[in-house]
Formats: structure tokens, C-alpha cells, sequence
């Protein structure tokens, strides 16, 4: 089995694609950052609209872009790379321009921008996975993936940490902020595009001639990400529900955890992932939902203390699920990657991404919907759903590629 055992920068970006390609995944996260936290607030600041008018698009925009997937997967498979995600990040611009674009009230518009920009959401990580896993192989493949995520999420962090002081010139500075995203999402696709990576040409020709070959079904580790990608929704949505409604904390231990979440994932992302280059991917994905399990007691536990203890314990178990998200993170798409046959490469992925966009949809839904009942009905469904997972993802048979 291949380990890797250290990690050399240079060969890091290069693995990544490119140093170009890098930039363009900065300027792309930080566009991201400016805007994503604040699409809301636009709606309703800028626009005038309601709030469940706002979120009623938004999450339409999230759903309906799941959509385009198989069509990003067999455009994959034709051997395109850097202009898939070069045109995913393109989409973006016109999701932002139709922002701009968008009168008072007007909330067709607002919902063709959410559709827009959900397209682009779903589409971006399968193409830049697979343009990960056609400039670098093995454990360095891997690597290059969890370096694009820590990397991805320190822009964001940094993104809306300027978002935040563009808040105070009220609906025009939101303008601003979205003028600004506009030309951040330009320069990234423009950047993308530049450089220029395709799949092996006799490769692609393979994929049209097996055009009707399905791809790996992987059903069993599909159906577990659904439930293992709640853990996404954790820090931004159940702690906070927990610690703010129920517990009646300080806002402050909300964003506490969030921030001490974006930095865990961007400080040991890359460390763990080379650490646990020494077991099989699946043998790793499994080992995260037991983890993320761990941690949901851990919740579970810590909510049964008394008022004092339970703020700072939810929080110091947080840790331990950050930990889950990066073992996993470092290991589903990585998985996916090594399992599918090149020819299909695209439609796996894009099966993948299916179902990660269809777990960060439903989850928060389902978190609201279990935490009126209690902590045993939030945390104690989230664990055995999770160990569920687990074991069917050990369980499953790598097929033959």
C-alpha cells in the first residue's frame, strides 16, 4: 500500500494544478466567502424581500442545481477538465450579475440568481476532483485534494471576515460586495481555463464508445455520505440551535466553535490526511463515522450537565467532530477517485456530488425537525444513522477497476 510520509510543497502545488490553478481556487473561495454568508441578508436588505421568500429561493436554488450533475459527469468523461471548472466558476458570475441585475421586490430574479449559483456550487467540486485526479495519482492525489480544501476554507474565512466590514454601508455596500464577487469569480474562471488540463485523449475516446457503461453503483457508500455529510452542518446549524434556543447561551460560543472549526480544518487537513495514508480509504472513511458517532454522544452527554458545564463541554466536544469532518473529508472523494474506472471518472463523481448536495440540503431540515424533541431524538438518531453508515461502507465490496 502506498503512504505517503511527508510533504513537499512545490510537488503539493503541482499536484494541486499548477500554480496558476491555485491562485484561481484562492480568488474562487474568497469570492465565496464575500458573498455566500451575506446571500440572505442581500435578499432582504437590497432587494426588499421576505425572509422565507429568500430562504424559499435559496434552497430551490440548492436542490435545482443538483440537476446539472449528470451532465457535468459525462462532460467529464469526454476528457474536458480545466474548462469544466473554469465554466463553473463562470456560472457564478451570472449568478451575481442577475443579483446586480435584480430591482426591489423582484423575486424571480433573486431566485434565478440562487439557481444559478447553486448550479455552480454543485458542479465545481466534482470537475475539480477530477482535474485533481488527472494531474496527480495515489496518495499524492489525495493529499492534493485535502490541500485544495484547507486552502478553500481559509479563503472563505478570510472572505467573509471582509465581508463583514462591508456591512456597515448597509444595501450599498452589499452592492459593492457583490460587484466585487463578480470580477473575484471572473478572474478565477479566466485563471481555470488558462491552464489548460485535459484528459488523456484515447481515454476520452474510450468513455464516447462506452457511453452506455454506467459507473461504479458504490450504493452503499453513496447512501452513507448522505448522513456522514450532516457533520458539515453541525457547527452552522445544530450547535448553534443547541447552544443559543435551548441552552440560552451567548451567540458568542456559536461563532466560537465555527471559527475554531475553520481553523482545525485548515491547520491539520493536510497532516491527517498524509497520517492516515497508511490505511485503505475505505478502512479511514469508516473510521470517521465512528468519530463523528463519538462526538454525537459526546453532545449527547454534555447537554445532560448542568447549565455551567454544558455550554463549554458542547463546545470542547466540537473538537472531537471536527476531527470526524476531517477524517472524513480526507477520505470520501479520495475513495471515489481510486474506485472509479477513468473512463467513468465524471459520472461517478458527479453520483457523489449528488449525494453530498443532497445531505447538505435535507440536513438542516432534519436537525430543525429532530431538536424540538430533545437530545436524545437530535443526537442519539444522528449517531446510530451515522454508525449505520459505517458499517455499510466497511461492509461494501470494492468493485473490480
Amino acid at each position: 500500500m502506498e503512504t505517503l510520509t511527508r510533504v513537499q510543497p512545490r510537488a503539493l502545488v503541482r499536484a494541486s494544478g499548477g500554480p496558476r490553478y491555485t491562485v484561481a481556487l484562492v480568488v474562487d473561495a474568497l469570492g465565496t466567502g464575500l458573498l455566500r454568508p451575506f446571500l440572505l441578508l442581500y435578499g432582504v436588505t437590497v432587494l426588499g424581500l421576505s425572509a422565507p421568500v429568500t430562504g424559499t429561493a435559496m434552497t430551490v436554488g440548492i436542490v435545482a442545481g443538483l440537476v446539472c450533475m449528470p451532465a457535468v459527469g459525462r462532460w467529464l468523461d469526454r476528457g474536458a477538465r480545466s474548462t469544466v471548472v473554469a465554466a463553473s466558476m463562470l456560472v457564478r458570475v451570472v449568478g451575481v450579475a442577475l443579483l446586480l441585475a435584480a430591482p426591489r421586490g423582484h423575486a424571480g430574479l433573486f431566485a434565478t440568481a440562487a439557481l444559478f449559483l447553486g448550479i455552480s456550487n454543485q458542479a465545481w467540486p466534482a470537475a475539480h476532483a477530477a482535474l485533481v485526479a488527472t494531474v496527480a495519482h495515489g496518495r499524492e492525489r489525495d493529499t492534493a485534494l485535502a490541500a485544495a480544501r484547507a486552502l478553500r476554507n481559509a479563503a472563505l474565512g478570510v472572505g467573509a471576515l471582509l465581508a463583514t466590514a462591508c456591512l456597515a454601508g448597509g444595501a450599498g455596500g452589499l452592492r459593492a460586495l457583490a460587484a466585487v464577487t463578480a470580477l473575484a469569480y471572473l478572474a478565477a474562471s479566466a485563471l481555470a481555463w488558462s491552464v489548460h488540463v485535459h484528459a488523456d485523449p484515447a481515454q476520452a475516446t474510450r468513455a464516447e464508445d462506452r457511453a452506455g457503461a454506467p459507473a461504479p453503483h458504490m450504493l452503499a457508500l453513496l447512501a452513507a455520505n448522505v448522513v456522514y455529510v450532516f457533520c458539515l452542518n453541525i457547527p452552522e446549524v445544530a450547535l448553534p440551535l443547541v447552544l443559543v434556543t435551548q441552552l440560552h447561551a451567548s451567540p458568542m460560543w456559536s461563532a466560537a466553535v465555527f471559527v475554531a472549526n475553520t481553523v482545525l480544518v485548515v491547520t491539520l487537513q493536510v497532516p491527517v490526511t498524509v497520517l492516515m495514508s497508511r490505511f485503505s480509504r475505505r478502512t479511514v472513511l469508516a473510521f470517521s463515522g465512528v468519530v463523528l458517532a463519538v462526538s454525537y454522544l459526546g453532545f449527547l452527554a454534555a447537554t445532560s450537565l448542568g447549565h455551567g458545564w454544558a455550554v463549554p463541554a458542547i463546545a470542547a466536544v466540537s473538537v472531537v467532530c471536527t476531527i470526524g469532518e476531517i477524517v472524513y473529508a480526507g477520505s470520501a472523494t479520495a475513495l471515489v477517485t481510486a474506485l472509479a474506472p477513468a473512463p467513468v471518472l465524471g459520472r461517478a463523481l458527479a453520483r457523489f456530488q449528488l449525494s453530498t448536495g443532497f445531505g447538505l440540503a435535507v440536513s438542516p431540515a432534519v436537525i430543525t425537525a429532530l431538536a424540538p424533541h430533545g437530545p436524545t431524538a437530535l443526537w442519539g438518531t444522528l449517531t446510530g444513522a451515522t454508525l449505520a453508515s459505517a458499517a455499510a461502507v466497511a461492509k461494501e465490496k470494492d468493485p473490480a477497476t
